[in-house]
């Protein structure tokens, strides 16, 4: 059963401070490339380490509203969540002029976690592109929310360490899964 958005615990303000950070990482592709292999559900086992399962609950793939049913796991523990995309900008992604920035923003819903990814995608002109992620955690459960401060750093790395494999990925082909291959 998928998690549902809502009031939640976590919201009690006072007592809970949100993990929030940025992460910036530069690819050595055009942003429109990027936008593809990106946008494509297919690819993201390819470089989502510890994806099991992206299934679309209700409307259309990457577009706002659109909800999934994802599954992670992590050494021995799986999570199931809901995501949902609250912003595309622009809606159409095709022959951007290089000054746009574009703009993606999920949502995640889990048993106890509620966060929210902002990415941004600059083209730096030169046949690269700026992947910034902004990023923010809360939790309900106690145990969580004493901890949260000390885990800042790790929900950080985490968050590097995809879009380091999603660079792999793009740039070289490399599968986080083990197999080698360009992306297509």
């Amino acid at each position: 059963m998928l998690p549902v958005a809502g009031p939640a615990p976590w919201s009690v303000a006072g007592e809970n401070r949100p993990v929030k950070f940025t992460v910036p990482l530069t690819i050595a592709l055009p942003r429109q490339r990027v936008l593809e292999l990106l946008s494509d559900p297919a690819h993201h086992p390819s470089w989502l380490r510890g994806l099991v399962a992206h299934e679309l609950v209700e409307g259309r793939e990457g577009h706002v509203g659109a909800i999934s049913r994802v599954e992670m796991r992590s050494g021995s523990s799986t999570m199931e969540a809901r995501e949902t995309i609250t912003r595309r900008d622009p809606e159409q992604l095709e022959d951007l002029p290089a000054d746009v920035v574009v703009h993606y923003e999920r949502e995640l819903v889990a048993e106890g976690m509620w966060s929210a990814a902002k990415e941004h995608l600059h083209d730096l002109g030169d046949g690269t592109t700026l992947w910034e992620s902004e990023n923010e955690y809360r939790f309900s459960a106690l145990p969580m929310r004493l901890l949260t401060p000390l885990m800042r750093g790790t929900f950080r790395k985490q968050t590097l360490a995809h879009m380091e494999d999603f660079r792999a990925f793009a740039e070289h082909g490399t599968d986080v899964r083990g197999e080698e291959g360009q992306p297509s």
